[in-house]
This record gives C-alpha cells, structure tokens and sequence, in this order.
C-alpha cells in the first residue's frame, strides 16, 4: 500500500489513533495474535490473553538490519520508524520509513461474513510491500518467523516441526509433541493442539528453515538470507522435534534492488487445529473441513485466492467503513473498525454431524463459558446486520439443547459448558439446581433474538422450528418478567438485583417480540394476547420505575438509576411498545451523568460496558445525543492505560479495565446499524 492509499483510508476513518491493543493475528479464541503496544516493534506480540506469541519481522538495507515487528530485551537490531497505522475491518496496515526505504506491512484476515467457507479458514496473510523512499535503488532483504510458543499452551511443552512440499508451496508446520487434542477446557488457555503453518510461493530469494530463533535471526542479520539449516534431533537426524527451546519457523526472502516502483513479498499463516470443539460428546470439525478437506488443500486454496481475497476484503472495508460513518460519524467508525475482527475471533465456526452451523463463542476472561447466550445476545447486532446465519448458529445449538429431556427447568440455559466443551451448561447449578440461574435475562434474551432473526431473514423459519419451547419461555416471563424476583442478568458482576427495572424491560420487549413472531406463524390469538400483554405491561412499567426526570435502577428505589439499554429493541424491531418520551427523558438525563470516558452503567459505581453504551446510544433519536454518548468512549479507546483487546468492562474515571477483553460482545458496536432500516435493508442481500 503506497503513502497515499493510506492517507486515503485515514481519510475514510479506518485510521484509529492508538487501540489499546492491535489485531494482528485474528481468526479464532486460540489463534489470535495482537500487538499491545504504540509501536509494531516495540514489544513481542501476544495472545488475546496477555502470554507473549512472538512474531518477528526484521528488514535489511544496503546490509543494515532493522526491526518491524515484536521486540525483546537486549534486542540489537534497531526499529525502524514507525509512521502509521490503519485499523479497518479485516485489514491492518502498519508503515515504517528509514534507511531511503518506506516499508508497508498488512495482516489481513478474510472476515466476509457472507463467505462462510472463507470466513471459517484459519488463516492470515502477511505482506510486505517496499520502495525507495529517497529515489535511489537500495539492496533488501525480508525475514520473519513464527515461534513455537504459538502451538503450546506453557512454554515447557516440547514441540516438532517438518518441513513439507504442498502442491508447489513451500511448507513448514510446527505442533506440540503430545497432542493433547480437547483436553483441557478453561480461560487463561492457549491451543496445544493442532499445528501452525507457515506457507509460501517459491521465489528465487526464497530461504525457509526450523531452528533456534537466534541462528535464524543471526544468519539474515549477517548475511541477508536464513541458512536452510533446520534442527534435528542429534541421536536421530530423521526426528523432526527440537533439539533447541522456542525454535522458530523462519523465512527471508531477498527482494534484490529496490526502486520507487514498490515490489512485495507475502506468507500465509495458517493454524490447523483437526477437530475444534467437543459438542453434547463427540468431536467436531472446523467448517472448513467438513467435506474432508486437509491442511494442503486449505494452504493451496488460500494462496491461490491471495489477490482476489486481498481485493475483496479492501472492498467490503470501503463499503463498510463508509456506512458506519454514515450512520454514526467517524469516532464511530473508527471503533466498529477495531471490534470488527475482535468479536468473530472470538468464536469458532464449525459444523455439526447433522449440518448444523455452529457459531460458539468463547466467553474471553470472564468464566471460560462456550456460547454463553447473555454473551451471543450483545454480539448480536453486528451478525444480524452481515449475515443472520451467523447468529443461528448460536442460537439453535441453545434451542436444540433446552429441548432435551436433560434440561429440567422452564426458562432458557445460559451456556453449553466450558470453551471448547459444549457438553451442557456449567455455569450456577447447571442442570442440577437453580442456583445462580439466570431465568428472566436468558428467556427474554432468546425470544428477542429468534424475533430479530426472523425480521433479518424475512421468515420465521426458526421459531416455527420450536414454537412450543418459545411458547414456554413467553410464559415464563408473563408470570414472572414484570417484576423481576432476585436474580442475576447479564451484569451479574454487579450481584443479584430484586426488581431490576432494565430486566423488567427485557421482559416486555421480549413478550411483544413473541407477539411478533406469533403474527408472523399464523398464531393470531397468541400474538393479539401477548400484544396487548405486552402494552399493559409498558404502562404499568413506567409507572413503577418513574423517578421525576428519569427511570430507578430498581422498583421501589428512588434516586436511583440504570441504563435501560434493552429498550432498543421497542424500535429496531418496531414493536413500539413504549411511547418516545421514554428514550428521551433517559437521554436528557444521561448526559448529565457522564464521567471523562463514558456513561456508568448505574449508579452503583464509576464503571461502564462499551457494548450496553453503544445501545442506550442508539436510543438517541438525533446524531448530537448519540455522538455526546459515544465520544468518551472513543477518548477512553487512545487514552487507557490498560493495553489489551478491547475491554468491555472499564471505569469512566481513569479509564483502567475493571474486568473482561477480547470478548464478542463489542459487535454489539454495529446496533446503531440497525436502527436505520434502510441501512438494514442494505446490508441485507450480501
């Protein structure tokens, strides 16, 4: 990418003054690389969770070596400058200038939400682009590797390596020893399964090797090229693990005089992990092996797709980026562009034996939980708005799952186990005891999504599908949605809560959802009983949660107050249930109760959710309330202090994480999409 195609994406509002954390590396929970620092070359790359995933990258000009990418103590090579960064969508484009060269380097990960098959590939493509800065023609040279420290979940765990051909690629693949396929479940974890792939086209310049990361790095330094002299196990030169600890996969490539006419190398890094969840016991496969692809067939499909994937993904970032701006202004922009590739990395996309799509999200560094439906639930907007069938993968499994026999209770699950075993939930009393359940939050949420669902697909498919089971949760919340018994909701950090007055709103925009897709499946008498349930219901709500000039955080407590962000759905879904002035008075009254980054959550404390933020926004009905809402989150995005994926649990005051990271639920940054139905409707075809 020259110069002036990165201005030109500035321009467009891709350009992010300083993320808290970069997206590099962004394809699912266990392969998702990013840099937590200013500078590219600055500090070592890591994994979502903080354990550092070195990936290296390292120039050399007219014999002088410079450093990219990652970063160690006592590192020799000097950094070259950086002088940009664009975070778009799917794309990351980092710029350097020095030494009479400018060096482009973009990570792309080809998110198209409405290409499944290309959004399940595991892969990421590096490329570098260089050109003579000063007009003069300058000898260079590319290296990068890959460290073992990506396929291991500790870094005591012993690897191997081999080298491959792979249909004219050059190929080298790198795992654990053990193999401890799906045995471990939790959330500070990291793959130990699998094998990482480091693949390029031949090239005469091309060196490839697997050895210690200093022989490698040495040998280019000294010579501008990897000696192609891979470790091997001294008692046996056929074993293929290391001899040597954290060896690297490593490549160099020699780009020979370098002029003004840019010239570019790239690398596909892919990660295979042969089987990703374990689903109600049995194994499962990514989806981009269900018809019995291999690992050579994904490398050679991805190399062949490199250009016309490169040009797709910068079109789907115009387009998108574009809308966002449209609808919400810049900072908007800007944020979407960075929650993008967060929130879809945070699932695994697999199919099941019967062809259900499976769309399981992780649960990042808040319990470890496997599509957690109150985490699918603030997602949800940024799947209904590229491609619905995304969130029925989520969905359904949930479905599926309340109609057996094994889930005892009236009201809907909150999770299907821990990441990566969706084997029945575990969290609270599971399915043995109502403990710390979730009833009125998880129905209301479920109803509101087969109802979103059915608005974005223009069927009812799906409710159709288990019209008794949502019949029963519908139930469930006339008796007891209104006024809510203590119970926890999605903000269960903040404790158990009686008569949560959001909750109760949850409750009744569920119930005029289920009115809504009763309508839709012919079910007339249902859908007229639970309309007007649903009315009463509204007025006897603000009723009992009016405070003067805004709404209690719970009935029967005065001088208290919440953001009522589920109310949202009264107009995305155009069940109107609630009269305007409603969203208006909590506005008005919100922008009097802002701190330096943001809106609190209640009163309760100084914290706030960016994705619940962005909702209580989108209840705005004029661009100034909803950018007044969202401008301190996006100060607090290039001010904190705490350097890691998005957090979506912060404080307002200081801007430090209180909680959570690389979490889904920032897709719930794309509503304010939905609330346009002309955008909505745009979107739609794709």
């Amino acid at each position: 990418m020259t110069r002036t195609a990165l201005l030109l994406l500035c321009a467009a509002g891709l350009h992010a003054q300083r993320p808290p954390a970069v997206p590099l590396v962004a394809n699912d929970p266990y392969f998702s690389i990013w840099s937590m620092s200013d500078q590219l070359n600055a500090d070592a790359t890591r994994h979502w969770t903080g354990t550092p995933q070195n990936l290296t990258s390292i120039i050399r000009v007219d014999g002088k070596s410079y450093r990219l990418m990652g970063g160690e103590r006592n590192e020799s090579t000097a950094p070259l400058p950086q002088t940009g960064l664009a975070v778009a969508p799917t794309q990351t484009t980092y710029t350097f200038a020095g030494a009479g060269v400018e060096v482009t380097l973009t990570f792309t990960t080809p998110m198209l939400p409405h290409d499944l098959e290309v959004l399940s590939w595991p892969v990421t493509y590096l490329t570098w682009s260089v050109r003579s800065a000063d007009g003069k023609d300058h000898a260079a040279q590319i290296y990068f590797d890959a460290w073992s420290e990506i396929v291991v979940n500790t870094q005591d765990q012993p690897v191997n390596w081999w080298r491959l051909q792979a249909r004219g690629l050059h190929v080298l693949r790198m795992g654990s020893r053990e193999q401890p396929m799906l045995q471990k479940s939790g959330d500070n974890l990291r793959i130990d399964w699998g094998y990482l792939y480091v693949a390029v086209s031949p090239d005469p310049g091309l060196r490839v090797a697997a050895n210690d990361r200093s022989k490698t790095r040495e040998g280019f330094v000294s010579s501008g090229a990897v000696e192609e002299d891979d470790a091997l196990a001294e008692h046996n030169p056929r074993t293929r693990y290391s001899p040597v600890r954290n060896p690297v996969l490593a490549v160099s490539f020699d780009l020979g005089n370098v002029g003004v006419q840019t010239v570019a190398r790239h690398v596909v890094l892919a990660y295979d992990d042969l089987y990703s969840l374990e689903y109600f016991n049995r194994r499962v496969r990514p989806y981009w092996r269900r018809n019995g692809k291999e690992a050579a067939d994904l490398l050679q499909a991805a190399e062949a797709a490199y250009s016309s994937l490169i040009d797709r993904c910068k079109q789907f970032d115009r387009d998108l980026m574009a809308d966002l701006t449209r609808e919400g202004g810049q900072k908007y922009g800007r944020l979407c562009a960075l929650a993008y590739r967060q929130s879809i990395a945070a699932h695994k996309l697999a199919v099941d034996a019967d062809g259900t799509l499976l769309f399981f999200p992780k649960e990042n560094f808040s319990n470890g939980s496997i599509n957690t439906v109150d985490v699918f639930y603030p997602s949800a907007p940024l799947y209904l708005l590229v491609n619905p069938e995304l969130l029925r993968g989520s969905v359904e499994p949930i479905l599926q799952y309340a109609s057996m026999s094994r889930w005892p209770w009236p009201y809907a699950p909150h999770d299907l186990g821990i990441y990566p075993l969706a084997n029945g939930q575990t969290y609270g009393g599971g399915e043995q005891s109502e403990r710390n359940q979730m009833p009125v939050e998880e129905s209301g949420n479920m109803l509101l999504l087969v109802a979103a669902i059915a608005k974005a697909e223009g069927n009812a498919d799906l409710a159709n599908k288990y019209w008794p089971l949502l019949t029963k949760w519908a139930e469930y919340l006339r008796d007891k949605g209104l006024d809510p018994e203590s119970q926890l909701c999605t903000d269960d950090f903040a404790g158990h809560l009686a008569r949560n007055a959001n909750l109760s709103l949850k409750a009744i925009e569920a119930l005029a959802g289920y009115s809504m897709l009763a309508k839709i499946t012919k079910h007339e008498t249902e859908s007229a009983k639970y309309h007007a349930l649903a009315m009463d219901y509204a007025q006897k709500w603000m009723k009992l949660a009016d405070d003067g000039d805004h709404y209690v955080l719970a009935f029967g407590n005065p001088g208290t107050w919440s953001q009522k962000y589920n109310l949202v759905w009264d107009r995305i879904l155009g069940l109107n249930v609630f009269p305007p002035e409603v969203a208006r008075k909590e506005i008005a009254y919100y922008k009097t109760k802002q701190n330096i980054y943001g809106l609190p959550l209640d009163n309760r404390a100084p914290y706030t959710k960016l994705d619940w933020l962005f909702w209580t926004a989108t209840l705005a009905d004029n661009r100034a309330d909803f950018e007044a809402l969202i401008s301190p989150a996006y100060k607090w995005m290039n001010e904190t202090p705490t350097r890691v994926p998005l957090t979506d649990w912060y404080m307002t005051t200081d801007g430090k994480q209180r909680g959570f990271q690389a979490r889904s639920v920032v897709g719930g940054l794309f509503i304010k999409m939905l609330a346009d139905p002309a955008m909505w409707e745009k979107w739609k075809p794709r």
